[in-house]
């Protein structure tokens, strides 16, 4: 009892005068949340240069194995929204506090997993951390720091998402290929430890509205196990028959999970996904065809590692190093693609750049070989990147432009929502397409079986990618500009 008033007083005392009466204080705060931003950023892409490895140790296929990154995706897309409401409540400076060691203790039960299914579970840990930390990053920015330089802070807080997404695969590349694929989770420890000890010692005191904030738990229990059914549906419905009453009865549960959380939706007056946005056609195509986006990127990091160590016989490292070229294309391309959407639009910059990322991707596929000109891949996976570069900036923009202020922050979780769900269906319909296609050719998954079977299969899991992606590009063709919108017309709360 002692010990924990002991440990409140202490908490009560932080944050430590040393940093707050300094005049750039509040950059320190945002550093330290930018921290938490990259971190999590980082752990959404430094797995892929892993699976090769990773099927190999647990001796599973690669659909299995691609739920140590699914898994971590669907439990931010669902818990983001769940943690910004509990900081409404509770306070954002112990929340992300807290995320920080949840975080770190996620990443340690991964690197110690013994098994497969004990790595998934710890992965859904590590990214209920993650949650913590993204669902509170840029409100802890907002509240701390002043309008005049408030963009610049919140820039910052991009800049270190988007890094972690880049270096992703070279650092992650760089750690299997030096110490095994357990490195990629036990390097978050020491950095996990630096960011929660800085969270407790700069992050300002939280003023709490006292306003009692309502969550939709049912919503959240009705789409959690919708997502999970269908992506697992979509992974081992090649192993288990896509005929076979397993397979679909989890599709029909699905689909009954999705009827009833539709209902829901549109029965409660502060509900998970606001469905009536979808009423509004740029926030609908904007929506869908930023999830194929994102669902095409992670389509290509996952299928590529196969092909460059099972195919070219590459160590995660230098598959690491090629791959980078998707996040600095798209990181290149990025901000000029932003300055050129307020010139001319999004439906040019969308539907060129999402043309862009299919036919590179096509380019992709047909310059597969068992002796491939890697200098033509490396452009053409820059020429990928550069393409989402292009189509993201006006794409986001355009969906948050057609929403009244008043919904602003429910649009903007739904935004990222579909970004996470596409992550995520990109690798399961990637690993699908493999596994399935590979069988087709007569190939193995497991290493030191036959090479050839390997292109075709790859081939033609980036064919799947090419024709999502054109259908992102055709839909943006006829992408409208909101003049005004008809959630202006909506109460703040029903």
């Amino acid at each position: 009892m002692a010990r924990a008033t002991g440990l409140r007083e202490m908490w009560q005392a932080l944050p430590l005068e040393r940093f707050t009466s300094r005049e750039n204080y509040i950059w320190f705060v945002v550093a330290t949340v930018c921290i938490g931003a990259f971190m999590a950023a980082l752990d959404a892409s430094i797995v892929n240069v892993a699976f090769p490895d990773l099927t190999t140790y647990f001796h599973a296929s690669a659909s299995m194995v691609s739920w140590v990154l699914i898994a971590y995706l669907l439990t931010l897309a669902t818990l983001l929204t769940l943690f910004g409401r509990l900081a409404d409540m509770l306070g954002r400076r112990p929340l992300y506090t807290f995320g920080f060691l949840v975080f770190i203790i996620g990443s340690a039960a991964c690197g110690a997993a013994v098994n497969l299914p004990m790595l998934i579970v710890s992965r859904v840990f590590q990214a209920a951390g993650a949650a913590m930390l993204q669902a509170n990053s840029v409100a802890i920015i907002t509240a701390a720091v002043p309008a005049s330089v408030r963009g610049r802070a919140i820039g910052f807080q991009g800049s270190a998402q988007a890094i972690g997404l880049s270096l992703g695969p070279a650092i992650g590349g760089a750690l299997v290929g030096l110490f095994g694929w357990r490195a990629i989770f036990y390097v978050n420890v020491p950095v996990g430890l630096l960011g929660t000890t800085m969270a407790a010692m700069i992050l300002p005191k939280d003023k709490l509205s006292g306003h009692k904030a309502t969550f939709d738990w049912w919503g959240t229990l009705l789409m959690t196990p919708f997502l999970v059914l269908v992506m697992l549906g979509l992974t081992e419905g090649n192993s288990w028959g896509w005929s076979s009453p397993a397979i679909l009865g989890m599709f029909a549960a699905a689909v009954l999970l999705l009827i009833g959380f539709i209902f829901r939706e549109l029965s409660f007056r502060a509900p998970l996904v606001d469905m009536r946005l979808f009423k509004i056609p740029v926030f609908s195509v904007g929506n869908f065809t930023g999830l194929l986006s994102y669902l095409a990127m992670f389509g290509v990091l996952f299928l590529m590692p196969f092909f460059f160590e099972r195919v070219l016989n590459y160590s995660s490292a230098v598959s690491g190093l090629i791959l980078t070229a998707v996040p600095l294309g798209m990181t290149v391309a990025a901000p000029k693609s932003g300055a050129l959407a307020d010139r001319y639009g999004p439906r040019l910059l969308t539907t060129s750049g999402m043309a862009l990322t299919g036919l590179a991707s096509l380019l992709l596929a047909w310059t597969l070989s068992l002796k491939p000109n890697v200098t033509m891949m490396v452009i053409e996976l820059i020429l990928i990147g550069a393409g989402l570069g292009i189509f993201t900036p006006p794409n986001n923009s355009s969906v948050m432009g057609s929403l009244p202020s008043s919904r602003l922050g429910v649009g903007g979780g739904i935004l990222n929502m579909a970004r996470s769900l596409g992550m995520a269906m990109g690798t399961a319909l990637s690993g699908t397409m493999l596994a399935v296609f590979l069988m087709a050719n007569g190939g193995v998954e497991s290493p030191g079986g036959p090479k050839g079977p390997w292109i075709p299969a790859t081939r033609y899991a980036l064919f799947l990618l090419v024709a999502l992606s054109l259908l992102a590009a055709l839909l943006s063709v006829f992408r409208v500009t909101q003049k005004k919108s008809p959630a202006e017309k909506m109460p703040l709360e029903w």
